[in-house]
């Protein structure tokens, strides 16, 4: 999970996995005698994503846009729609917006949004696509009651989880113009993080390899006959 974080650090609109704890019981510690607080330690059970905005940073290009709010842009992908963050955009030969993938950016009306690529393309905060002083079209942006309906796709993109539910307009998002969502977390933390897992990992494994000889010297020592 934080190798995978530490991989996608400079992904637009990444959003990072953290992991959930638990507490764990050991059977034995739960026939601790009466009066004494059996030892518990912490486990993570599973990993959720955290959806947590990232900061905005500028990049000056008209096609990349980025939200300021909840929310995802829509793109059509063979297998259907799928959503993401990030939204570095380009202008398609076939004058389409569509993500670095090729996927096609949905507008609101659920068609690609059509570009004329020798005009300047204007984008408003609520997403609104203008070209020679005319509206174009909208771009789609959607979001969800819960977020954890939505699983990893790959490439940065999402996709429902459960066939039954389905994206609602997002309320409050703005769309910025010429910049980029960074991922929302930092680098050092997960390396640093990274680096501990594979101290502890080590000193576990070493603990074994002692454990592991220290049974063997016993067996030997007791199967050897004094002369």
């Amino acid at each position: 999970m934080l190798a995978n974080n530490i991989a996608n650090s400079s992904a637009p609109g990444f959003k990072a996995d953290r992991e959930f704890f638990g507490l764990y019981l050991s059977q034995e510690a739960a026939d601790s005698p009466a009066g004494t607080s059996p030892p518990v330690l912490p486990v993570i059970e599973r990993q959720w994503t955290d959806f947590a905005q990232g900061s905005m940073t500028p990049t000056g290009s008209p096609l990349d846009l980025a939200l300021n709010g909840k929310g995802f842009f829509v793109a059509n992908s063979p297998s259907g729609a799928v959503f993401t963050r990030d939204g570095s955009f380009r202008s398609s030969k076939n004058g389409q917006l569509e993500t670095l993938d090729g996927y096609t950016i949905q507008g609101t009306d659920g068609k690609p949004i059509p570009l004329d690529n020798s005009k300047a393309v204007e984008i408003g905060l609520d997403g609104m696509v203008r070209q020679g002083g005319q509206d174009v079209s909208q771009i789609a942006i959607v979001d969800f009651q819960d977020p954890t309906t939505l699983a990893r796709r790959g490439n940065n993109y999402f996709r429902l989880d459960v066939s039954t539910v389905q994206p609602l307009p997002a309320t409050g998002a703005q769309v910025q113009q010429g910049k980029l969502e960074a991922a929302n977390f930092q680098p050092a933390e997960a390396a640093v993080r990274l680096v501990n897992v594979m101290r502890q990992f080590e000193t576990l494994q070493k603990a074994m390899s002692i454990g592991v000889e220290m049974n063997r010297r016993a067996v030997d020592e007791v199967a050897r006959v004094t002369q």
